[in-house]
């Protein structure tokens, strides 16, 4: 029997541009699509199909996984877990084949949200009509979240669970919605749901106790341990409501390099750890908030060495005080920054100007004409973004035109 692995489903599309005050333009969200794709991660939440103005820009993503422009990922739409939603997601992005349905099954929820419109049977009754209909319109993998389950009995989530599984969900994913857990807790929470129901288990963790890395591995290792898979659910920079989510790069050194878990757990072969530095830069840059200086990885001091004894440690062995190489996450590349002149591209550029940025990006053009049409979408995404292209967003531009144009077209 093979081991379970350790996957990891990226919410930042999803959970992360939920973050109170900030976003992101449906171009940047295509950018971290197309990044998170070259790292690795499994699946990306990539949005709302019930949210009109998601539709060009989750349709357009589709588009490009079907050309190849990402390799692996999955591409996941979340919605409640109610039969007329579902249903209207599939009629709004009928290319959509991972989905999420979500429901709340707490006490507190179930009487301080429904407030007598539905009981727990009713919960119950909606989950398992929305995953058949799911089913029934083409889903191919069905992820059922218990919102609140850090609050919800064991019974209770025992019972939906099953009931979950029963009506044709492929995991359950276990939301710790107000980062409620503890470690041991979840550990054994996830441990004993997935020995009961024996399926694969999600992991999404809030941050509200500082604590949503150490709850989402230890839930992991919780389901691996009775057997199963686990996906742990994550967002780059840990950007999310309230306090944010777990963190996709701390999660995954967690894994690889925690005392009792690296050797011991199993974790995506496809995780290239080596895009982490600039995946967080560019998410840094695209929600406008700065990463902390003293973030695990990424942070500007996370391998800054400045008392004496550290030193002349790190000079003589850099595994006296660091637990992992910079390297291993794409650092140690110096950073040059332009103090001469510089042509830039911006929604006022002209076709000489774009010409010159291009060229310095090889980027080539079969005539004026293309030059000119890629230039005018340049434009509109420097409108669409409220901020200086970078080159990777581009490079996107210039070889997938038509799915930009979608992406950046929206019609109230």
């Amino acid at each position: 029997m093979a081991k379970p692995i350790i996957y990891f489903v990226d919410v930042t599309n999803r959970d992360g541009v939920q973050t109170a005050r900030l976003g992101l333009a449906k171009l940047q969200k295509t950018i971290l699509n197309l990044m998170l794709d070259k790292m690795g991660v499994f699946q990306s939440e990539f949005g709302f199909p019930n949210t009109r103005h998601e539709l060009n820009y989750l349709n357009a993503n589709l588009e490009l996984r079907e050309v190849g422009a990402m390799d692996n990922i999955r591409l996941s739409g979340w919605m409640r877990a109610q039969k007329a939603d579902v249903e209207q997601a599939f009629k709004n992005v009928p290319k959509l084949k991972h989905v999420n349905v979500s429901i709340s099954t707490s006490d507190q929820m179930i009487q301080g949200k429904f407030k007598g419109k539905m009981d727990r049977n009713g919960v119950l009754k909606s989950m398992v009509e929305a995953v058949q209909t799911a089913k029934s319109l083409g889903a191919e993998s069905i992820g059922v979240n218990a919102e609140d389950a850090s609050r919800t009995t064991d019974d209770q989530l025992a019972e939906f669970a099953l009931t979950a599984k029963d009506a044709g969900g492929d995991r359950i994913r276990y939301c710790d919605t107000l980062g409620y857990d503890d470690p041991m807790t979840i550990y054994k929470r996830i441990r004993k749901l997935a020995e009961a129901v024996r399926m694969p288990i999600e992991l999404h963790c809030h941050n509200d106790l500082g604590m949503a890395v150490a709850c989402s591995v230890a839930g992991a290792q919780g389901a691996v341990d009775a057997g199963f898979d686990a996906y742990i659910n994550t967002s780059v920079n840990g950007m999310g409501e309230r306090a944010g989510n777990a963190d996709l790069v701390s999660c995954i050194l967690a894994v690889r390099k925690s005392s009792g878990l690296t050797g011991n757990y199993a974790i995506d072969p496809k995780i290239d750890l080596t895009q982490s530095w600039k995946i967080s830069k560019y998410a840094s840059y695209a929600f406008q908030v700065p990463i902390p200086i003293n973030q695990p990885a990424v942070g500007s001091n996370a391998f800054a060495h400045e008392s004496g004894i550290h030193a002349d440690g790190a000079l003589k062995d850099a595994r006296n005080y660091e637990l992992y190489h910079y390297e291993e996450l794409g650092r140690g590349e110096p950073e040059i920054i332009e103090t001469g002149r510089q042509i830039v591209a911006g929604e006022y550029s002209g076709i000489k100007g774009f010409r010159n940025v291009a060229g310095k990006l090889e980027i080539e053009f079969k005539d004026e004409d293309e030059a000119k049409k890629v230039l005018d979408l340049a434009r509109y995404a420097n409108v669409h973004t409220q901020l200086p292209l970078v080159d990777d967003e581009i490079r996107f531009i210039a070889k997938y035109p038509e799915q930009a144009r979608k992406i950046m077209t929206v019609t109230p």
